[in-house]
């Protein structure tokens, strides 16, 4: 498997933010979505075996049981449905984050599924695999990352349409978080919240935690 970074840090987002957690960062992507914060994950990386990524999350692991599966698109890489099991049997608690586009049923029964709806201002809008759908369970966690007012209207709408918050444990609504070097702008957490208030919705304001504890350009937290 190639692989980008393993380190431990805090889980920065979703329903388990501020556990602390684990996390395999594979490497590559096949989505370049406007406001992208991990774009080196795009390429380079080291090649490991799952016995040696097995060894440096085990190091890693005094007192933390939770481990997430990143990327890049974790998903690209064949192997990562025998990893996740793998860390399974050793007793971990595995997560997983993909994008949305490649199908999450491959993966074991017990792996955490947070997955990704792409907005229209992410730039990869429509590539949602909707087999997904079926695939999840109410365990897992469906996030939108917004970017403008145009994305919440598309969130709340998708999430509407298909049910969302009856298929999964959690539908999560990001605002995209300003890029440091100024390429977007993001969206300002007190104004989605506001949206979400006046609609109403069964959703969760999902901030990423990380970005406020270290500077939001570093890697490996």
């Amino acid at each position: 498997m190639v692989v980008t970074e393993i380190f431990k840090s805090i889980q920065g987002e979703g329903t388990r933010a501020g556990l602390p957690c684990i996390f395999v960062r594979l490497t590559g992507c096949n989505l370049r979505c406007v406001w992208c914060d991990t774009a080196y994950a795009f390429y380079g990386g080291t090649k490991y075996t799952q016995d040696e990524i097995l060894e440096k999350v085990t190091a890693l692991a005094s007192g933390v049981s939770l481990v997430e599966i990143t990327g890049g698109e974790p998903l690209l890489q064949a192997e990562t449905p025998a990893l996740a099991a793998r860390l399974i049997s050793q007793g971990f608690t595995v997560m997983i984050e993909t994008s949305g586009e490649r199908f999450v049923g491959t993966l074991p029964r017990e792996v955490i599924k947070i997955v990704d709806v792409k907005c229209p201002d992410s730039g990869e809008s429509g590539k949602f695999n909707m087999a997904n759908l079926e695939a999840m369970d109410a365990k897992d966690e469906i996030k939108f990352v917004i970017a403008s007012r145009r994305d919440y209207e598309f969130a709340r709408d998708f999430s509407a349409q298909h049910d969302l918050a009856r298929r999964v444990a959690q539908v999560l609504f990001s605002p995209a978080f300003p890029d440091p070097e100024g390429k977007w702008p993001g969206l300002n957490a007190r104004e989605l919240t506001e949206w979400i208030l006046a609609d109403g919705l069964p959703v969760r304001l999902g901030l990423q935690l990380h970005k406020f504890i270290w500077d939001p350009a570093t890697k490996g937290v």
